[in-house]
């Protein structure tokens, strides 16, 4: 095993472990990877769900994040307007998703926090998206459960309300709860801001999750300009006994490419 717990994608192994599902996460743990994220798990048939869930368990792997708000997440003000349509929308979606982590065995999922409201001051923005964060974590605390905001960087995602650690920060101190953590993704953080070591040392205490892309181009740790080396040193240094989503795609193609990602990740995986 790596000694962080790195966690990989569907489809990220598929050249060389073939389509099905669980044969991907089998292939994924004889590399030495003890955790699996999957954005889209929230959709997937309850069979799939059930079935990827005992085959992780059988292999003593963790489930990380799954998105639970695709409905909200994009394209509208959905935190920031103070719409009842997009508080009821987000908390019906938080409700699934609780029995989506019970039948995964997930205990964090992504949010993202939708687009700035043009016109409206930023101010009144933010109280309601603290208020839109307090009401969801009304529904997931009671189970245990953790929504991790993720930042989304201004390259790849214009006109989003949430870009920056932190703004993160200032939210989870605003809505002081378990349930309301940052999702610190490497990638957008450094296309974003740069500082990563000093941020995340700024946002540790309410750092639930991480994910990991090489800036430019979000593929695997070396092909960008991210020293990956010297931060997974200091995650490891801090003790962090959470989950490192690899949410980026491969440099190259087929088997090659899978190879790579392993490749990479050993070579950043030592201090």
């Amino acid at each position: 095993p790596f000694s962080l717990d790195y966690a990989p994608h569907f489809g990220m192994f598929k050249a060389t472990a073939g389509g099905d599902l669980v044969k991907q996460l089998e292939w994924a743990h004889a590399q030495g990877f003890r955790s699996w994220e999957d954005n889209q798990m929230a959709n997937r048939s309850q069979e799939d769900q059930l079935r990827i869930a005992a085959a992780m368990e059988r292999l003593n792997m963790r489930m990380g994040v799954f998105v639970c708000n695709f409905g909200t997440a994009f394209g509208k003000s959905s935190f920031t307007g103070g719409k009842k349509e997009h508080m009821n929308n987000f908390l019906a979606d938080l409700k699934k998703s609780v029995e989506v982590s019970k039948r995964v065995n997930a205990k964090w999922m992504t949010v993202v926090l939708g687009n700035l409201q043009q016109n409206l001051r930023i101010g009144y923005q933010h109280a309601n998206a603290i208020e839109m964060l307090r009401r969801g974590a009304e529904v997931l605390e009671p189970h245990g459960l953790t929504m991790v905001m993720e930042p989304l960087n201004f390259r790849d995602h214009s006109g989003m309300y949430l870009e920056r650690s932190d703004h993160a920060f200032m939210l989870c101190k605003a809505v002081q709860s378990p349930s309301v953590k940052i999702l610190f993704d490497i990638y957008h953080q450094a296309a974003t801001e740069g500082n990563i070591i000093q941020n995340i040392d700024h946002c540790w205490d309410e750092i639930a999750y991480f994910q990991v892309g090489d800036n430019p181009g979000r593929k695997e740790p070396g092909t960008g300009e991210v020293n990956y080396q010297k931060v997974f040193a200091h995650i490891r240094k801090r003790e962090f006994q959470g989950i490192l989503g690899m949410e980026h795609g491969n440099s190259k193609g087929g088997a090659d490419g899978a190879q790579a990602v392993i490749t990479a990740y050993r070579a950043a995986d030592i201090d």
